[in-house]
């Protein structure tokens, strides 16, 4: 098959350069490839993206040198698709209803930690299925039920050779929320297989996502992608780059006098 690749930002804020970074790293994957890229806008939240920030993406985007095929895809226009993925699912018994906020995962006392502090759902309502009111179940979270124990291994085009235990590196995850949406990891699987994304190239925060995301793609019944993922930027602080640092925004750097040339020589 033909290599097929895409970017996909979320325009809850300017872009800042390493998201560019990591747009530029999809757009030299495709051309290595004499394959095509294709845009999606992860735009599921309506509180938060703004079509000022879509604007403003493309803009640097294309500023930047970055090319695309076709029209942006966006993810809110996009709904019935992952409805029908969620429904599929549910009634395979993949999913079971979760009453847990974020403050009472963080709070257990039996929540155990990733490698790197995040809380592991530590499976309360999995485990105590009677504290839920099958009534009522718009007012629930959806978790995906993950086969704990079992490995999930992938070779990622970069990093080489991934394994991640269920249960113990991860643990049950959301892929539908109460407020009517889909979680993040449903709909990237949803839409990256109809798409037809054959390599997908992102940063290094998400290994563990794609550990995640493999085991919705057997459970849809699905072909995975293959992964490209890229090592992060920092900050002069040695952060980790975010949309919260203006300064690093292309909107700001552009606005300094800085080129598409003077940017990529930050990380070629």
């Amino acid at each position: 098959m033909k290599y097929r690749g895409r970017i996909a930002p979320t325009p809850t804020g300017y872009l800042h350069l390493g998201h560019a970074r990591t747009f530029w790293f999809a757009q030299e994957r495709a051309r290595q490839n004499n394959g095509t890229l294709l845009y999606r806008n992860e735009d599921l939240d309506p509180a938060r993206c703004k079509p000022e920030f879509r604007a403003s993406t493309l803009e640097d985007l294309r500023w930047l040198g970055l090319e695309w095929e076709g029209e942006p895809v966006s993810q809110s226009e996009r709904m019935p698709e992952y409805r029908a993925a969620f429904e599929t699912l549910r009634a395979s018994g993949q999913l079971f209803p979760c009453a847990c906020s974020r403050k009472d995962i963080r709070e257990a006392t039996t929540a155990p930690h990733s490698e790197d502090g995040e809380p592991i759902y530590p499976g309360t309502c999995r485990k105590n299925p009677s504290t839920i009111n099958p009534q009522k179940s718009t007012d629930y979270n959806w978790r995906f039920r993950v086969p704990e124990g079992e490995p999930i291994e992938f070779t990622d085009a970069h990093f080489g050779p991934q394994k991640f235990i269920a249960g113990k590196d991860f643990g049950d995850f959301p892929v539908w929320q109460k407020n009517g949406l889909p979680a993040y990891q449903l709909a990237v699987v949803v839409d990256d297989a109809a798409m037809e994304i054959t390599e997908v190239v992102r940063g290094a925060d998400l290994l563990t996502s794609t550990a995640r995301q493999l085991l919705l793609f057997r459970a849809l019944g699905l072909t995975p992608p293959a992964f490209y993922h890229c090592e992060l930027m920092h900050d002069e602080n040695g952060k980790r780059l975010a949309k919260r640092n203006d300064a690093l925004s292309l909107r700001e750097l552009r606005a300094k006098g800085n080129t598409p040339e003077d940017l990529r020589a930050r990380w070629e």
